[in-house]
């Protein structure tokens, strides 16, 4: 461990055992659905193929739509971390969000819509093309802008209604963004061909917040 880690920050074996498991879950379940579609497996199929019972299994996920979305669990309040660590770097909200969106660009980050691995897209099918899916994305994006809502609102006097009303559009450009880049994936061309675009298109939507928002 390095000396400039906080131990205390470092999860304990029995949360790294329970990642494991909801990971390995998650795994099982996505890739039942890629196989068979997800209307077409139960949750019990789900239980069996990870060697779990189902109340095991929903000790974990509460529905059958979260073992997909798992996997934007951790991005949901990524915002929110970024615009903290940025104010405690002495960096402005949308300056820390412009350049870790364009980090995760760089790094092909499947977030961006900017990454053409066959297995992601193979995910991505997936979720768009499943109603059910999708519906419960939404919420996902609903506690992504309450929880970047406070971010940007803590340690300012500013109003709480504008603070919400700029969460909104930044999660709204960052969607749009990801969608624009998804979509050329998915018609055909590869990330390297889209990253052009992606980088000045993130370039023109954060110059247009910068000159709409407070932060």
């Amino acid at each position: 461990m390095s000396a400039d880690r906080d131990p205390a920050a470092a999860p304990g074996l029995r949360e790294r055992k329970k990642a494991r498991t909801r990971q390995a879950l998650s795994d099982a379940a996505v890739a039942l659905f890629l196989e068979r579609g997800f209307d077409a497996v139960s949750v019990a199929e789900v239980a069996a193929a990870a060697e779990v019972s189902k109340p095991t299994l929903f000790r974990y996920f509460p529905a059958k739509e979260d073992l997909v979305l798992h996997r934007f669990a951790d991005h949901e309040e990524e915002s929110a971390r970024v615009v903290a660590a940025g104010r405690r770097a002495g960096t402005a909200p949308l300056d820390a969000l412009s350049a870790h969106l364009l980090d995760g660009l760089a790094r092909r980050d499947p977030v961006t819509g900017l990454c053409d691995h066959p297995s992601v897209l193979a995910y991505l099918r997936l979720l768009y093309g499943t109603p059910a899916l999708v519906g419960r994305l939404h919420a996902y994006r609903v506690r992504s802008e309450e929880a970047l809502a406070e971010a940007l609102a803590a340690g300012t006097e500013g109003d709480p209604l504008l603070a919400r009303l700029a969460a909104g559009q930044i999660v709204t450009v960052l969607r749009v963004l990801a969608e624009e880049n998804t979509a050329r994936i998915a018609a055909g061309e590869t990330a390297g061909a889209v990253a052009a675009d992606a980088v000045a298109a993130a370039g023109v939507a954060f110059r247009a917040l910068r000159e709409g928002l407070p932060y």
